[in-house]
């Protein structure tokens, strides 16, 4: 096989097994048995190896002896400091993006929020947080700073094994989430000035975490 076919089947692998993970398929704990996930795929071991690899240095897959690959969980303590520092981060890249984003982005953006709003008719958690990511990466995605924008890309990725189940939790959340979504469109739309977006997105993301941590102490 060349190498530009192994490359290719790996993508593939990376991106099946993630989907997995993220939708809840793969829980946190779930052995990952490469051969098992070659023969489903109809790869061989190589790609899925490669795969398995990405997955493990971005946090979702750990290797534990004598067990081999297994989906990795967050705790909530690990949750709240990756919440908290995504927050930060993020709230930075949209700001930094904010005088880069064009009408049409703008547009492209509640477009995404509208399908959010009617998600929550027949609410699905699963659909509703990939649309979530979808809407926030249209205003991060302009950020000129690439350190930054690896930060966050490296903190949606520690939380995708979370993420699917989130607005699970505190499905009143994501109501609010949406209102809140067309209040951080318009700051952008009348050139508010970076802090006054930077505080906006941080809260914005603050108060999820807030509604998750307040679930975990009554539940």
């Amino acid at each position: 096989m060349t190498e530009t076919a192994v490359g290719s089947k790996s993508q593939q692998a990376y991106e099946a097994v993630k989907a997995r993970i993220v939708e809840g398929a793969y829980t946190p704990g779930y052995r990952l048995v490469l051969a098992k996930i070659a023969e489903d795929l109809g790869f061989s071991v190589v790609p899925v190896r490669e795969a398995i690899r990405r997955l493990e240095a971005e946090g979702l897959v750990k290797f534990e002896r004598n067990v081999g690959a297994t989906v990795s969980g967050i705790d909530p303590t690990e949750y709240l400091y990756t919440m908290q520092t995504l927050s930060i981060v993020e709230g930075a890249a949209t700001a930094l993006s904010a005088p880069l984003i064009d009408p049409a982005t703008i547009a492209r953006a509640r477009a995404v929020n509208a399908e959010m709003g009617e998600c929550l008719e027949h609410f699905d958690p699963v659909r509703f947080t990939a649309l979530n990511q979808d809407f926030h990466s249209v205003l991060f995605e302009h950020c000129p700073n690439p350190h930054i924008l690896d930060l966050v890309h490296r903190g949606w990725n520690r939380l995708a094994s979370l993420r699917s189940s989130t607005f699970r939790f505190v499905p009143g959340r994501a109501q609010e989430s949406v209102r809140e979504h067309e209040a951080l469109l318009q700051l952008i739309e009348s050139g508010a000035d970076a802090d006054t977006i930077e505080k906006a997105a941080r809260q914005h993301r603050a108060a999820t975490l807030d509604a998750y941590l307040a679930h975990a102490v009554s539940s």
